[in-house]
């Protein structure tokens, strides 16, 4: 019977760990922590916004491209937006990172501001795949499903 062995590499690999990181790989899976940050959207950095968007989306035939478009009915960003600061995007936060867009438009009825439109655009299907991934995890924290539409 052949016996199996690492190859020196990764047991190098292996020995140059942190003491610190050899005890927690070492650790019962139940004793390892995993914190995953909640998904948010945002208009301000740092202040979620709690209003849950209409969210409709568009891809090219060919996967290459794709938009997606947000509709806030009445945010809450419109009672605070003078005490915080100004809109300067829209910030989609997420375990990975932030995805942004910077095409956010008021609308207004009458005078008084009624909704804010939002439109982030993906130019690859990493982008797509990415915002995909937000997508998914934001319907999770918040309890939403997705619809088909046509």
């Amino acid at each position: 019977m052949q016996q199996l062995t690492a190859p020196r590499a990764a047991a190098a690999f292996t020995r140059a760990r942190p003491a610190a990181v050899r005890a927690s790989v070492r650790a019962p899976l139940a004793a390892r922590r995993v914190v995953a940050m909640a998904s948010s959207m945002q208009f301000i950095k740092g202040i979620d916004e709690p209003t849950i968007p209409d969210v409709k989306l568009t891809r090219s035939r060919d996967g290459s491209s794709g938009t997606a478009t947000f509709v806030f009915q009445n945010p809450a960003i419109f009672e605070a937006s003078s005490e915080l600061g100004d809109i300067t995007g829209l910030y989609m936060t997420d375990d990975e990172g932030t995805i942004q867009t910077v095409d956010v438009q008021a609308k207004f009825v009458n005078g008084k501001p009624d909704k804010i439109e939002c439109k982030y655009v993906m130019r690859s299907s990493f982008e797509w795949d990415r915002f995909m991934r937000f997508m998914e995890r934001y319907a999770e924290d918040k309890g939403l499903g997705f619809q088909k539409s046509g």
